[in-house]
């Protein structure tokens, strides 16, 4: 029997800073939740005042998850310890698996303009956690679209039904088996999506309204799924919304700023790695 996954929480973003203090909006990763398992923290940045991001985010460390930055508009140039660079532009998607360490900035390529997009953490398994750092940039033109009339997918990660068969996401080889699609309703639009069970689902408008199940959920809210087979997304009056998933680990969780770990031990170790070079 199929199983329509409802809205069990509505959580309003809260307003943040990060990096030299870009200013976003923060719904996973804070007081009201500190964590979705495998999702640690989901950021929202949008605006097009150059002094809420020119200062972007100078080089920091990451040891033991994975970061995936998603743009929407704007862009970001990206630089890191094993000698990776390149820019992140509108509609391009970067998942790096910081693995046992690395070192990186993001920092604006532009001085005035929209920037806006999502950054969001992905927990890794403890046997994971110390795997070579690695990363997939995929460029906009290597996303797919699906055009279902008032409904446009894009399909980060995971599987959408199109009209001319299964389209599947550019990013492989994770092992929360995730699912991350941005859907752009028009007025009067709909799409139902197949979420695998006991999978850890949610949804976050960032344009309009749009009703999940049920539930209406308005722009900078964070809807929290139950578990079920599939999630129906429509808009009245037009809306925008990724919709992520992923398998819960189920271990642990110790975390200390840029590093996530199992045990309070491997943090320590990851603090000593970090201040004597050995990222």
């Amino acid at each position: 029997m199929s199983t329509p996954r409802t809205v069990t929480r509505v959580i309003l973003s809260t307003e943040a800073s990060d990096g030299a203090g870009v200013k976003l909006r923060r719904s996973i990763g804070t007081g009201q939740i500190s964590e979705l398992d495998p999702f640690l923290l989901l950021d929202n940045f949008g605006t097009e005042n150059p002094d809420d991001y020119i200062a972007g985010f100078p080089s920091h460390p990451h040891r033991g998850f994975e970061t995936v930055t998603y743009m929407i508009a704007g862009q970001m140039r990206h630089k890191d310890s094993t000698g990776s660079e390149g820019v992140l532009g509108p509609g391009s998607v970067q998942w790096m698996t910081a693995g046992r360490g690395i070192v990186h900035s993001e920092m604006p390529e532009q001085k005035e303009g929209r920037m806006s997009g999502f950054q969001l953490w992905v927990n890794l398994p403890a046997k994971d956690k110390m795997c070579p750092p690695r990363y997939q940039n995929i460029d906009p033109e290597d996303v797919p679209e699906v055009d279902l009339g008032r409904t446009q997918i894009r399909v980060l990660a995971g599987e959408v039904d199109g009209p001319d068969g299964i389209v599947v996401g550019p990013v492989t080889g994770v092992a929360t088996d995730p699912i991350y699609i941005d859907v752009a309703l028009s007025p009067g639009g709909s799409y139902v999506h197949v979420v695998p069970e006991g999978h850890t689902a949610f949804a976050y408008v960032f344009e309009g309204t749009v009703d999940v199940g049920s539930k209406a959920v308005d722009r900078h809210h964070l809807a929290i799924l139950s578990d079920g087979d599939h999630v129906s997304l429509s808009s009245e009056t037009g809306g925008r919304a990724i919709l992520v998933a992923g398998r819960p680990i189920g271990e642990p969780v110790a975390r200390y700023g840029p590093f996530v770990m199992n045990s309070f031990e491997e943090i320590q170790q990851a603090v000593q790695d970090f201040q004597t070079g050995n990222f």
